[in-house]
């Protein structure tokens, strides 16, 4: 039986390098029976976190904001991999994604000691550029603090204009990445 794994893509560009890393990763892990929900966050209604702390009430539903996070929420709980997709912007992830993973703390909230589920995780990037170093210092970070263990990335830089990765060695390695899980 294959892992259930969540993508949070956090491309502005739907048919952008991003969206086709993400494309060839769920075409590798639906090739080994893995079941793949993706969420495109630049089409959702997510609001970014309040630091409220008044969160984990609910597990269903553990924000207090009623946004699209609803939806994450449900997958979240059943995902055993979580794969962060974006382009690279100033160094680091998107807006888009970082909303979201902020988001996701309301999910630690529901346990006492504020732990959050174990997951293994995957980072997928497309950048003009291939200075990857403050991201990879953030991820191996946000592996540690969240307790994930991580199961690998693909960064794929040149790749600016919608199009460029066509051809590009990178979609291999996002593919068999996904096939590897």
């Amino acid at each position: 039986m294959g892992k259930k794994i969540l993508i949070l893509n956090g491309s502005p560009r739907m048919n952008g390098n991003t969206a086709a890393l993400v494309r060839s990763f769920t075409e590798g892990a639906g090739s080994v029976g893995h079941h793949v929900t993706c969420f495109e966050l630049q089409k959702m209604n997510i609001h970014t976190c309040l630091g409220c702390g008044r969160g984990g009430k609910d597990p269903a539903s553990p924000c207090v904001q009623k946004d699209d996070m609803e939806r994450i929420y449900a997958a979240y709980r059943e995902a055993e991999v979580v794969c962060l997709a974006s382009p690279l912007y100033f160094w680091t992830i998107s807006g888009q994604l970082k909303c979201a993973i902020d988001r996701l703390y309301a999910v630690a909230e529901c346990d006492g000691d504020l732990a959050h589920p174990a997951k293994e995780c995957v980072l997928l990037m497309a950048a003009e550029g291939n200075d990857y170093e403050e991201t990879a210092f953030w991820y191996d970070h946000l592996m540690n603090y969240l307790g994930w263990t991580d199961k690998g990335n693909v960064l794929c830089g040149g790749v600016r204009e919608v199009g460029d990765i066509e051809g590009n060695e990178k979609l291999k390695a996002a593919y068999e990445l996904g096939k590897s899980l």
